[in-house]
């Protein structure tokens, strides 16, 4: 029997950061090794609290969780979320529910944890950042390892043959940290971007919610009553989707299983200035190099996604 595949998560936990955060314990070839909290669904200190209290609803709460940065690279302040992100992730990032287990804090430091991760990473590690590439950025510096030598991160973001989804041309953890995302797909190290592209072709909707409220556990009620709170923003602001995308649960699945996404080889930058700041675009001074550092997700199985995401959804909820 092979070796358990080593899965870190980097969470800005909302609620398809939960989903996503199901979709790996449920995965029976992933030891889930560590959650690094970010901010932009959410605080860092909620995304912390809402990681811990998740983790003890689906029965792993000795899977340790670590608080990362509380902003952007640049910012003077620490991240709050705006009214519109608020919205959709509702006021706690999980669409409202609540959850046991808000009083537990996890001091640790996610930075230092990650860039020890790092140090020692061997090839069977797998990264998945879900939110802004902050955590990644500092532990990239902190970090003594050559950065071209690091196994492939896979990150949700991004935005490349379609429009971004809080400008015309920037998504939303791009957006929230554009010198952090530009400083890593400089830095060299591998990536793969799982970014609008992909994400808003595999769609969730209330008949399989109505399946996890039908499991009677607690956690199929919690996670029903959830992403039907997701679902409902999504028939108003977006309503020709059908159901709600699954970002944050796409790029996990493509960090296990890379064949369910067809990828293509570039060098990225993000514009950092003026109309177009956090957008994701092929940077024009390494076009030609032969060496591709980011392998950016354009096609997506759907369907076989879509029937293992359930399946690995359900046996978490269960």
């Amino acid at each position: 029997m092979s070796a358990p595949i080593k899965l870190i998560l980097d969470l800005d936990t909302g609620i398809d950061d939960a989903l996503a955060l199901a979709y790996a314990l449920g995965s029976p070839e992933v030891e889930l090794a560590a959650v690094v909290c970010s901010y932009g669904n959410v605080t860092v200190d909620t995304a912390t609290r809402n990681t811990l209290a998740l983790l003890r609803l689906l029965g792993h709460p000795e899977v340790p969780v670590y608080r990362g940065a509380d902003r952007a690279l640049d910012a003077k302040a620490a991240f709050e979320p705006p009214a519109g992100v608020v919205r959709i992730h509702g006021e706690n990032g999980l669409g409202g529910q609540e959850l046991s287990g808000w009083c537990y804090a996890a001091p640790r430091n996610g930075v230092d944890y990650l860039a020890g991760a790092l140090d020692a990473a061997s090839e069977d590690l797998r990264y998945v950042p879900t939110g802004p590439l902050t955590n990644l950025a500092l532990a990239l510096r902190a970090t003594s390892a050559d950065a071209s030598a690091l196994p492939r991160a896979t990150f949700m973001g991004g935005a490349l043959t379609v429009p971004g989804n809080v400008t015309p041309c920037a998504e939303a953890n791009i957006r929230n940290d554009p010198e952090a995302a530009d400083a890593v797909l400089r830095s060299g190290l591998p990536t793969r971007m799982i970014g609008l592209d992909v994400t808003h072709q595999v769609v969730l909707t209330r008949a399989e919610t109505a399946c996890w409220r039908a499991l009677g556990t607690p956690a199929g009620r919690f996670f029903a009553d959830m992403t039907d709170h997701y679902i409902g923003i999504y028939e108003t602001n977006n309503p020709h989707m059908g159901g709600c995308a699954l970002h944050d649960p796409l790029a996990v699945a493509a960090a296990i299983d890379p064949s369910l996404v067809g990828c293509h080889a570039a060098n990225l930058r993000v514009d950092l200035d003026g109309a177009t700041r956090g957008r994701t675009v092929c940077d024009p001074d390494r076009l030609r190099d032969a060496q591709k550092n980011c392998e950016v997700a354009l096609t997506v199985d759907a369907p076989r996604f879509l029937e293992g995401f359930l399946a690995r959804v359900e046996r978490a909820l269960a």
